[in-house]
């Protein structure tokens, strides 16, 4: 099967979900993509094929849907993986950071060994919105010493200007709108 059929079908199965989680809002619903072992494979070897490229040492994702991805693509890159996780979560001493939202701030955490000084990351999450939660993953990621190398996205919504938001890095994502 083709790339571009691939990308065609991971697309059809993802479901519109109007004024979710709020007036206004159409969510992207990917429980249907997951639910499809054979899509769901489909997207994390896209992933993982556009990310090789970038050398990446060690995946890192964010809680909750990223972490479906990441450590779905650590594995078939080889590499390791580390969450990064709403505060107070995570077991060991930890790294936060705070980070501004469309409607608010919130704050995420990574062990503070989560990384190797120097070592190249992938950053990975379901969704590229406005920037913010992929943009306070990589600082943190850099704040614990490691270099970004890529991002990797399932979907990215291009008319909310994250990818102009998140930083240094190259920026893969699947699907666009």
């Amino acid at each position: 099967m083709s790339e571009d059929t691939r990308l065609q079908a991971l697309r059809g199965a993802v479901r519109d979900v109007p004024d979710f989680p709020k007036p206004g809002i159409v969510f992207k619903d990917i429980t249907p993509l997951l639910g499809d072992h054979g899509l769901l494979r489909s997207a994390v070897d896209l992933l993982a094929e556009a990310a090789r490229a970038h050398r990446p040492e060690r995946v890192v994702a964010v809680e909750s849907r990223g972490f479906i991805f990441g450590s779905l693509v650590a594995d078939r890159l080889g590499v390791g993986f580390a969450p990064v996780r709403k505060p107070g979560k995570l077991p060991h001493r930890s790294v936060r950071i705070s980070y501004a939202l469309e409607y608010g701030e919130d704050s995420l955490e990574i062990h503070e060994d989560a990384v190797r000084p120097g070592e190249r990351v992938l950053v990975v999450d379901d969704v590229l919105a406005t920037g913010g939660t992929a943009r306070a993953a990589a600082d943190l990621v850099r704040r614990i010493g490691g270099e970004v190398a890529a991002f990797a996205f399932l979907i990215e919504l291009g008319f909310l200007g994250g990818r102009g938001r998140i930083g240094a890095g190259e920026v893969v994502a699947l699907i666009r709108y």
